[in-house]
Protein backbone atom coordinates (compact mmCIF):
# COMPACT_ATOMS: atom_id res chain seq x y z
CA UNK A 1 0.00 0.00 0.00
CA UNK A 2 2.89 2.37 0.63
CA UNK A 3 4.07 2.12 -2.98
CA UNK A 4 0.63 3.14 -4.29
CA UNK A 5 0.63 6.09 -1.91
CA UNK A 6 4.06 7.19 -3.11
CA UNK A 7 3.11 6.80 -6.78
CA UNK A 8 0.00 8.91 -6.18
CA UNK A 9 1.97 11.47 -4.23
CA UNK A 10 4.59 11.68 -6.98
CA UNK A 11 1.95 12.23 -9.67
CA UNK A 12 0.17 14.76 -7.46
CA UNK A 13 3.42 16.65 -6.84
CA UNK A 14 4.62 16.59 -10.45
CA UNK A 15 1.19 17.56 -11.75
CA UNK A 16 0.78 20.29 -9.14
CA UNK A 17 4.17 21.85 -9.77
CA UNK A 18 3.70 21.71 -13.53
CA UNK A 19 0.22 23.18 -13.27
CA UNK A 20 1.38 25.97 -10.97
CA UNK A 21 4.20 26.83 -13.36
CA UNK A 22 2.10 26.96 -16.52
CA UNK A 23 -0.86 28.59 -14.77
CA UNK A 24 1.44 31.28 -13.46
CA UNK A 25 2.71 31.94 -16.97
CA UNK A 26 -0.52 31.77 -18.93
CA UNK A 27 -3.43 32.26 -16.50
CA UNK A 28 -2.25 35.17 -14.37
CA UNK A 29 -3.52 38.42 -15.90
CA UNK A 30 -2.24 40.52 -13.02
CA UNK A 31 -0.69 39.85 -9.66
CA UNK A 32 -3.33 42.05 -8.08
CA UNK A 33 -6.33 40.03 -9.33
CA UNK A 34 -8.10 37.68 -6.98
CA UNK A 35 -8.45 34.79 -9.45
CA UNK A 36 -4.84 34.43 -10.45
CA UNK A 37 -4.45 30.74 -11.26
CA UNK A 38 -8.00 30.03 -12.38
CA UNK A 39 -8.52 32.91 -14.80
CA UNK A 40 -9.16 32.19 -18.44
CA UNK A 41 -5.90 31.88 -20.34
CA UNK A 42 -4.89 34.88 -22.36
CA UNK A 43 -5.20 34.62 -26.11
CA UNK A 44 -2.48 32.46 -27.57
CA UNK A 45 -0.29 34.38 -29.95
CA UNK A 46 1.94 31.52 -31.06
CA UNK A 47 2.15 27.78 -31.19
CA UNK A 48 4.28 27.81 -28.05
CA UNK A 49 1.52 29.61 -26.17
CA UNK A 50 -0.97 26.94 -27.27
CA UNK A 51 1.42 24.20 -26.14
CA UNK A 52 1.90 25.95 -22.79
CA UNK A 53 -1.83 26.28 -22.19
CA UNK A 54 -2.39 22.65 -23.16
CA UNK A 55 0.50 21.52 -20.94
CA UNK A 56 -0.98 23.40 -17.99
CA UNK A 57 -4.32 21.64 -18.48
CA UNK A 58 -2.57 18.29 -18.90
CA UNK A 59 -0.58 18.76 -15.68
CA UNK A 60 -3.78 19.72 -13.82
CA UNK A 61 -5.54 16.53 -14.90
CA UNK A 62 -2.41 14.47 -14.20
CA UNK A 63 -2.50 15.85 -10.66
CA UNK A 64 -6.17 14.97 -10.16
CA UNK A 65 -6.51 11.68 -12.04
CA UNK A 66 -3.07 10.32 -11.09
CA UNK A 67 -3.60 10.76 -7.37
CA UNK A 68 -7.19 9.53 -7.56
CA UNK A 69 -6.09 6.42 -9.42
CA UNK A 70 -3.41 5.34 -6.97
CA UNK A 71 -5.15 6.50 -3.78
CA UNK A 72 -8.69 5.32 -4.51
CA UNK A 73 -9.13 3.15 -7.60
CA UNK A 74 -6.19 0.74 -7.20
CA UNK A 75 -6.86 -0.01 -3.50
CA UNK A 76 -10.60 -0.33 -4.17
CA UNK A 77 -9.98 -2.75 -7.03
CA UNK A 78 -7.69 -4.87 -4.82
CA UNK A 79 -10.30 -4.98 -2.06
CA UNK A 80 -12.97 -5.93 -4.58
CA UNK A 81 -10.77 -8.64 -6.03
CA UNK A 82 -10.09 -10.06 -2.54
CA UNK A 83 -13.80 -9.97 -1.69
CA UNK A 84 -14.67 -11.80 -4.89
CA UNK A 85 -11.95 -14.39 -4.24
CA UNK A 86 -13.30 -14.95 -0.70
CA UNK A 87 -16.83 -15.38 -2.06
CA UNK A 88 -15.60 -17.84 -4.69
CA UNK A 89 -13.69 -19.84 -2.04
CA UNK A 90 -16.78 -20.18 0.14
Amino acid sequence: MADEFMKGLALFTIGGLGWLTFAGWYRTPSFYDINQLFADPRAAQSVYDEIGIFAGDAFFWLMIVGALTFWVLVPASRELREALADDAAN
